[in-house]
């Protein structure tokens, strides 16, 4: 029986709204925003701080910085605060996150990784929502975003998402073998969840239906 529900997603498909209609029909807690409050209280550092390392790598600079930091102020780590949180410190504190809401259950976790994370356990449902260009910038619009910046937001943040997983996970982004449905939201956010919830009934009991695919690495040639 599944106990939680992954939803992977791109820029500006409207999966964080079929995310709280689902975690509503169900009465499941929804972990999204939620995400973002629980790593601040548990790192003490501000939400924005995390909010800056969600699903992107740090910067070269800061990576070099980091370097810095670690070498030279160890022990006066608590004052540099934010400054020493990072992609690095995120990603440990989002496996201990995910180990707990894998334990508690009945629960909808929106993106962060989440299916990389919970990728073995088998009484989760993996979902990946995508939506063709021009209905994620029409809902970006609609969001309050101008036409230009949600144009450049759709590339700009999968980028980043990509570059994420690769980097921490050596996997693709989407990895499709993760996700036990693909589904396109320009069909109305209903159907989505209608599509999920009926799937989730039909498939429940049977043999686990994702199997992660780790990337081959090529042979060295001789």
């Amino acid at each position: 029986m599944f106990r939680l529900i992954t939803i992977e997603r791109e820029y500006g498909c409207g999966a964080a709204a079929i995310a709280a209609q689902l975690a509503g029909h169900l009465g499941w807690k929804l972990w999204d925003q939620l995400l973002t409050d629980e790593i601040a209280r548990l790192a003490n550092v501000d939400r924005s701080a995390v909010r800056r390392c969600e699903e992107r790598m740090d910067s070269r600079l800061h990576r070099l910085a980091r370097s810095f930091w670690r070498g030279s102020y160890e022990r006066n780590s608590a004052a540099l605060g934010s400054q020493m949180f990072d992609a690095d410190c995120m990603l440990a504190m989002m496996q201990e996150t995910m180990n707990k809401i894998a334990q508690e259950g009945n629960a909808v976790v929106v993106g962060r990784g989440a299916p990389y994370f919970l990728r073995d356990d088998a009484d989760v449902f993996h979902v990946f929502l995508y939506a063709p260009r021009a209905e994620k910038i029409r809902r970006l619009v609609n969001d309050g975003h101008g036409p230009t910046e949600a144009d450049d937001l759709v590339d700009a943040v999968d980028r980043e998402r990509v570059a994420y997983i690769k980097h921490y996970f050596n996997s693709d982004w989407p990895t499709r073998s993760l996700y036990h449905l693909m589904l396109n939201t320009a069909v109305g956010n209903e159907s989505v969840i209608q599509t999920i919830l009926s799937t989730m009934r039909t498939v429940e009991g049977s043999p686990k239906a994702t199997n992660y695919e780790a990337p081959r690495i090529p042979t060295p040639s001789r």
